[in-house]
């Protein structure tokens, strides 16, 4: 159990501190102890903003959706990744997974569960795979008006929109001082 030459009345290193004198008492001040923070609470879990079906409610990006999804795939991919992705690659990207597998369901369906993740939305994997391999044009658009929903405009991309609300920002924090009237020469 001990080793040659150790003293068998000392315990072994373990790496931890410890003490040898009995008569030695450590006290702890409340104000200076370490309390790690508490952990973030989890967002709470908020219906779509918008159904599955409501297509109809914007014809626009339903018929653009419907005769070319790379198009809004990119524009959600984009703003989802927060600008590390653009539009045209994930777009790109989505026709290439289309063109080898004929379903590129498989590809966007992953975004769905990230986004879903991202704004504390309903639903799960099993569900989002579901949803794209059935319905993916009803999918991509609920998405997007989901994004739009929360504020985002999908065509000016993730750098765009956060280019617009930082100088919305600073408008609105410098104001131009009033000038009185009474002043004259």
């Amino acid at each position: 159990m001990y080793g040659a030459g150790s003293d068998p009345t000392k315990p072994t290193a373990t790496g931890f501190p410890v003490s040898y004198s009995t008569s030695t008492t450590y006290t702890t001040n409340d104000s200076s102890s370490y309390a790690p923070p508490a952990p973030p609470q989890p967002k709470p879990i908020v219906e779509w903003s918008t159904g599955l079906c409501d297509c109809f409610s914007d014809c626009g990006n339903c018929c653009l959706t419907w005769w070319c999804p790379c198009i809004t795939f990119g524009r959600i991919a984009e703003i989802v990744d927060r600008g590390s992705s653009s539009c045209g690659s994930s777009g790109a990207l989505y026709t290439l997974v289309c063109c080898v597998t004929c379903c590129a369901c498989i590809y966007s369906c992953f975004y769905r569960s990230k986004m879903r993740r991202q704004h504390g939305l309903k639903g799960n994997g099993c569900t989002d795979c579901l949803i794209h391999c059935c319905c993916e044009p009803c999918a991509l658009c609920q998405e997007y008006r989901e994004l739009e929903n929360r504020g985002f405009d999908m065509i000016i991309g993730w750098h765009g929109n956060v280019e617009q609300r930082s100088r919305g920002v600073a408008m609105t924090a410098v104001t131009a001082p009033s000038v009185e009237q009474s002043m004259n020469r």
